[in-house]
């Protein structure tokens, strides 16, 4: 059961997610598994979800990046001067928005990765640099009346295009929803079986059975609620494709291998050939890509540009990284940790505003969460380190 101590503050808060759904449930009467409120809960969440998949990343390198939030606001009010201003058509204009993110992000990592200096200074002076070009380029004002297409991007539903007239759920939703349950499945047993080749450590068969049957139970749960209610949204198709592409390429690819090795020990990855100064490059660059995907996304469903959006996104993304089980000393956490550290965050914000609890106070409940996660980190660490202190002096 080695597998399941190593990941255990993965497993820990996937209970704890659990745990609070059911809570919220029974504190909001039934309020928060109702089918609108789901597909709500995904859509007001989505920014966070994608903020949280970059910055998994920044952390896993043992830093944080603290200009997401007035980055995301920046190109969220370009978006709405290509678009709405400019007339540019969409093909043009989000590329060009995605373009200036990776720049951004680019110049935060030209700073930190090649000059040597802290990524606190260059990421703060980003935040306050960005916030300041939101204002300029917007003119204080605020800019609405995006084309339809674009807002449906964040804010609709996929059609059902399955039809189903006959019946008050949307077939579309439950069908795509099988269709995931089943390349899960295919995905896991073949993980197994390569496992099982190179007689790598796998999780006891019960135990294997049991963790997929209750992930495809909730992948169709959702689906349920999905074709209940107006449909999957939209936006869930962009969450599921990034978190697959994120996961793959942090477990799977050598990028993915130097990410960890320079986040567990800059000197000792440089020493076995890493290019360090790449790598933190690289990340920053497609942190601030992602920065501005979160723009574009925050911006459609708001339909909106405004120059006083995403304000504290950069706190909500960090602490949906920590929360779900990354280090802050870097080289431990990965992309479902961030994501299920998001949803954490956003049924206890939902199941708090539903209970009438003021907006203050939600941010406290919040701050006291993140703290016990790291709180349990350390506590994980001093007894893992004092478990193989004992190994070693029994052994001798």
């Amino acid at each position: 059961m080695e597998i399941i101590k190593a990941n255990i503050r993965e497993y820990g808060m996937v209970i704890a997610l659990v745990l609070i759904a059911i809570l919220f449930q029974n504190l909001t009467n039934g309020l928060l598994f109702r089918p609108a409120n789901i597909v709500n809960l995904v859509i007001q969440n989505s920014y966070i979800l994608i903020l949280a998949i970059g910055m998994i990343l920044v952390i896993l390198l043992g830093k944080v990046d603290l200009s997401v939030g007035s980055l995301a606001a920046f190109t969220g009010a370009l978006s709405g001067i290509f678009i709405i201003s400019w007339e540019w058509p969409l093909f043009i204009a989000v590329p060009a928005v995605l373009a200036v993110g990776a720049l951004a992000g680019a110049w935060n990592g030209f700073w930190i990765a090649y000059k040597n200096i802290p990524f606190f200074v260059v990421t703060l002076a980003g935040m306050l640099v960005f916030r300041g070009l939101t204002m300029v380029v917007l003119e204080g004002q605020t800019i609405t009346g995006f084309p339809p297409i674009f807002h449906n991007m964040a804010g609709g539903v996929i059609p059902d295009v399955l039809g189903g007239s006959g019946t008050s759920l949307n077939i579309t939703a439950l069908v795509i929803c099988l269709v995931v349950s089943l390349l899960f499945i295919l995905a896991e047993l073949r993980s197994r079986k390569v496992s099982s080749q190179y007689s790598m450590e796998m999780l006891p068969f019960p135990v294997f059975i049991a963790k997929i049957a209750l992930v495809v139970f909730a992948i169709n749960l959702f689906g349920y609620w999905f074709a209940s209610s107006r449909g999957m949204p939209n936006i869930l198709i962009l969450l599921i494709a990034l978190t697959l592409i994120y996961s793959f390429i942090a477990g799977n690819t050598v990028i993915g291998r130097h990410i960890y090795a320079t986040g567990g020990s800059e000197k000792a990855a440089e020493l076995s050939g890493i290019k360090v100064k790449r790598v933190n490059f690289l990340v920053f660059v497609n942190m601030g890509m992602l920065a501005a995907l979160a723009g574009l996304v925050f911006a459609a469903r708001l339909n909106a540009a405004s120059p006083r959006a995403e304000a504290g996104f950069e706190l909500q993304a960090i602490a949906a990284a920590f929360i779900g089980g990354a280090s802050p000393n870097g080289g431990i956490g990965k992309i479902t940790g961030a994501i299920t550290g998001a949803m954490v965050m956003g049924i206890l914000n939902n199941g708090l505003s539903h209970m009438g609890i003021g907006a203050d106070i939600r941010l406290a409940i919040t701050g006291l969460v993140l703290l016990a996660a790291i709180i349990f980190d350390v506590y994980a660490k001093s007894k893992a380190a004092k478990t193989s202190s004992q190994t070693a002096e029994v052994a001798q």
